[in-house]
């Protein structure tokens, strides 16, 4: 039963961390778009 317990409880931090993977991406693409953007405005 513990066993049980025990994966689900590592299954789902690893969906939650997989998530997180992917939003840390999408900020880090934003940033840098921003800075591209702000790049540009300054030529």
């Amino acid at each position: 039963m513990r066993f049980k317990i025990l994966l689900s409880l590592l299954v789902l931090a690893c969906m939650g961390l997989a998530g997180c993977s992917n939003t840390v991406a999408g900020a880090g693409q934003d940033i840098t778009n921003a800075g591209h953007a702000i790049k540009k405005s300054a030529q």
